[in-house]
């Protein structure tokens, strides 16, 4: 019988199961080190999507990509001009939102739910989408890797990542959707789309003649290649306008390396051929996408990115046609740099003459990505803060992978300048290595970008020390026993740490990191707070019974204003809250926030917060729709905002603030920031008092003084608006918040160091209060111990003109108290506003709060959560002051009706 699988002439050889495992055996084992990556990313998923198909998120932007994701959904391929239900009374443009990113999940679930998804479809895409990202940039660092570490470096590359417990990994997974994770794996994309472009341009070698002549087949693979690569920066730019930020690596990138090549003798044409091709391209595609035909900021779509792009690749072909007139003319090489930098800084002077704008966004975005610095503002962002020890930073993140990535790094620039080839490639990773370092040590969120670069420079170490290749890696023979010791020493220092076995380890794993995560404490903590707002308060438009609710449809769509100011329909009204929980209220109660977190109005808010006075919080208000782009709020005095007021439109006039939601950590911890953006700092709100330590023993210790109790904030917080004309709580949360100030003994008890000043008592902070109790070395005060309810909404009203007359002498103090009810949490309080009786014995007052409920939401108004208990208590103390020991003199009481407190109404006793 004739063996059907012998040769026949003519015929492949059959595959054997060797040559089958040394094609294949990297697709297998990168499958099985994408789905670990998936893995890891989505164990907690449970946590995230609720039994009846709502969502919580982790973080705070998450919420806004939501918003813009369903946005997209609901208006497909479309993301939103101009965002109307934030940042009021202006609205918002949000250009690093509703991007790419987006558009994807939106695709994504309009895919899996057959063009017409459900919410609770939407809502499953949408939480397992970061975690879908995550895994899908191990394909780009499989690749960037085996082109520089073969196919055993890329897999090593992969593996790392797959391990890294650190910022990437919190940024991909389950519930963190945002669009840093999409950054990373556009970027990967870009940088290996570059690495690929720059090969094939050494290979084929194309020249200025080629063009000329219109060699297209010469030119084919170069420019292909090129054309994707520049499509590759699009897609970036199109995830996150402030991608631009990679236009500037590869500036830099192409600067050195057609420079380099000009000293050399090497022909430059072939690498400013992608440079021209890539990023001209880039720019075409960018530019129809422009929203902002002017130089704003790199988190705008705006002329920047084009025109940064179209200066790069005209700059390419400028150096190559300056590098082949060098040497027609026979110039010293040595002058060509020279000549590029003198060149360089002229343009830049020009530049600054003819575009300061563009200079002013360019330095002031560098700024956040190189460490020389940042505003006090951009440090209260904690992930916009530097490293606290770089060090133990990358340690906790990367083990020992980081160090040898810089090894990696030092060795690639070696070979780039010591190997004739001069492989580009290398000097591309190097420098687009040293600026993401640059950036992470800037901002310690960029290491989601450091992560892809600490692996792939890894992979090339692993090429670079064995040299391992298609004819050495499928027969286990031709690697010699000091090739396997070095492979297995080398993959031991790479990865024990991250699983961990010796040190230095990371905090966690990725296993157990990936289980650990959880929803945003504030979105849980807000939820129920948002949604009764959005039940029991009248749709934006529908204010004071106006019917202007379909000029604000939630999902509608809005042209950008020519000024940037959005005109509010009448009805419509604003939230006043600190920045941090915009989204959440745009999302969660679907009304319009003042500031929001892109920091838009955060020093308006926080001139609000910080007011020393009702009458001063007041004008603030009132001066917001006129003083945009003016100085800062909290720099005017009284009189400046009474004037900014009163300049004021009837339309202006109509776009009010009608809530203010205050929490916990704003007036705990966060207070600080909020000082920071009203042009100050904790200083003036910080003082000592006596208190007693646990030994018994009377101390001065540090605690907020009476300059922190007169705030806007404290007063609404502390204070139920106790005192207050205008302001009312309507509700608060169920859940409490003990708020303590501690102290420690220092030099044997001769001072006293604060730990904590009106801090929230957390769980954490529990736990390090018991530990200093535990310390023998230390005394421990703990004082200002208070406990109040976790979110307070309250309600900005005309209050009712309460008057009476009495008979008691003038100047004498008359006080009505109201006993009042929060009906969601049954806490009762007293609210207490004073007046003076004038020479005729008569006395006028403002009061907020209603005894009797005649207005509805149907109507335009509050359905309140706070209940009067019975009618206002009218008291005179005969004394010219209220001094203790007075008696005081009932003389009636008043019923204020809703519609007094709302349209300003005269209530007589």
């Amino acid at each position: 019988m004739r063996d059907e699988t012998a040769r026949q002439p003519g015929s492949e050889r059959p595959a054997t199961v060797p040559t089958a495992l040394e094609r294949w055996y990297h697709v297998p084992v990168l499958a099985a080190l994408l789905a670990f990556m998936l893995w890891t990313r989505t164990r907690a998923y449970d946590r995230f999507v609720r039994a009846d198909g709502t969502i919580v998120l982790d973080g705070v932007d998450p919420w806004y990509h939501y918003r813009t994701t369903l946005y997209t959904v609901v208006n497909w391929p479309w993301s939103m001009p101009y965002e109307v239900w934030s940042g009021h009374p202006f609205g918002t443009h949000v250009d690093h939102f509703g991007t790419l990113f987006d558009l994807l999940i939106a695709t994504a679930a309009l895919v899996v739910g057959l063009g017409d998804p459900s919410l609770a479809t939407v809502n499953v895409v949408f939480v397992l989408a970061p975690a879908v990202f995550g895994a899908l940039v191990g394909v780009p660092t499989y690749l960037l890797g085996e082109r520089l570490g073969g196919r055993l470096g890329g897999l090593s590359s992969v593996a790392l990542l797959a391990l890294f417990p650190g910022t990437f990994l919190r940024r991909s997974l389950v519930g963190f959707t945002d669009h840093h994770v999409a950054e990373t794996l556009f970027m990967a994309i870009a940088v290996l789309a570059y690495v690929v472009a720059l090969r094939a341009a050494e290979a084929h070698e194309p020249s200025y003649e080629q063009v000329v002549r219109r060699d297209l087949d010469g030119l084919r693979t170069p420019l292909t290649c090129s054309l994707l690569a520049g499509f590759a920066v699009a897609l970036y730019v199109w995830t996150w306008p402030s991608a631009v930020l990679l236009v500037g690596v590869l500036g830099l990138f192409f600067a050195v390396a057609l420079t380099a090549s000009v000293l050399v003798g090497d022909d430059p044409e072939g690498v400013a051929l992608v440079g021209v091709v890539s990023l001209g391209f880039a720019g075409l595609l960018v530019l129809p996408t422009t929203s902002v035909w002017g130089f704003a900021g790199s988190t705008t779509q705006s002329l920047l990115q084009p025109t940064l792009a179209f200066a790069v690749a005209l700059g390419c072909a400028f150096m190559a046609w300056l590098g082949r007139q060098w040497e027609r003319r026979g110039i010293a090489k040595a002058f060509y740099p020279v000549a590029i930098v003198a060149i360089g800084v002229v343009a830049f002077g020009v530049t600054a003459s003819a575009l300061p704008n563009l200079v002013d966004t360019l330095t002031t975005n560098l700024s956040r990505v190189v460490p020389i610095g940042a505003t006090e503002s951009t440090l209260t962002v904690s992930e916009a803060q530097p490293p606290d020890d770089a060090v133990d930073r990358m340690v906790d993140e990367y083990g020992l992978a980081f160090f040898t990535a810089v090894a990696a790094l030092v060795l690639m620039i070696g070979e780039y300048v010591l190997d004739p080839r001069r492989r580009s490639e290398y000097l591309l990773v190097v420098i687009w290595a040293a600026f993401v370092t640059s950036m992470a040590l800037t901002q310690i969120r960029f290491n989601y970008y450091l992560a892809v670069v600490v692996a792939v420079c890894n992979a090339r170490l692993i090429g670079l020390v064995f040299r391992i290749d298609r004819s050495i890696l499928p027969d286990p023979r031709a690697l010699r026993g000091a090739h396997l010791t070095l492979l297995v020493a080398l993959l031991f220092v790479f990865f024990a740490p991250l699983v961990p076995l010796i040190g230095p380890v990371p905090s966690t794993t990725v296993v157990e990191a990936g289980q650990a995560t959880g929803p945003n404490d504030n979105a849980i903590r807000w939820e129920g707070s948002n949604a009764w707002l959005e039940m029991n308060s009248p749709a934006p438009g529908a204010w004071g019974g106006a019917d202007n609710e379909d000029e604000l449809a939630y999902y509608g769509t809005y042209d950008v204003p020519e000024d940037r100011d959005f005109a509010y329909p009448e009805g419509s009204y604003g939230v006043m809250s600190w920045w941090d929980y915009g989204h959440l209220i745009t999302v969660q109660a679907e009304r319009i926030p003042h500031s929001n977190p892109f920091q838009q109005n955060a020093s308006s808010a926080a001139a609000f917060l910080t007011a020393d006075s009702e009458q001063r919080a007041e004008l603030v208000l009132e001066a917001l729709p006129v003083a945009r782009g003016g100085d800062p709020l909290y720099t005017r005095s009284d009189e400046e905002l009474a004037a900014l007021a009163d300049e004021r439109t009837a339309q202006q006039e109509n776009e009010e603030v009608r809530y203010v939601m205050i929490d916990d950590e704003m007036a705990g911890f966060k207070f600080g920031a909020i000082t920071t953006y009203a042009g100050g700092g904790n200083g003036p709100y910080a003082s000592y008092r006596e208190v007693e330590t646990r030994e018994g023993e009377i101390i001065r210790a540090p605690a907020r003084n009476q300059a922190y109790a007169d705030t806007t904030l404290s007063r609404l917080y502390y204070d139920d608006a106790d005192g207050m004309e205008r302001y009312r709580l309507v509700h608060e949360s169920d859940g409490t918040t003990r708020f303590a100030s501690v102290a420690v003994s220092r030099n044997d008890g001769e001072s006293w160091q604060s730990r904590r000043i009106n801090r929230e008592l957390t769980p954490s902070v529990e736990r390090s209060i018991s530990r200093l109790r535990e310390d023998p070395n230390v005394d421990v005060a703990v004082y200002d111990e208070r406990e109040t309810s976790s979110v307070k909404t309250y309600e900005r009203v005309e209050g009712a003109r309460l008057t009476g007359s009495v008979d008691a002498p003038e100047g004498s103090i008359v006080t009505a108290e109201v006993e009042l009810t929060a009906e969601g949490t049954g806490r009762t309080f007293t609210y207490t506003q004073t007046a003076r009786v004038d020479e005729d014995g008569e006395f006028a007052m403002r009061v907020p709060y209603a005894t009797e409920e005649d207005r509805s939401v149907e109507e335009g108004y509050t359905d309140s959560d706070v209940a009067a208990d019975g009618p206002y208590e009218i008291r005179v103390d005969a004394t010219d002051t209220s001094e203790a020991g007075s008696e005081d003199e009932s003389v009636g009481t008043a019923e204020v009706p809703e519609s007094a407190i709302y349209d300003g109404e005269t209530v007589g006793i």
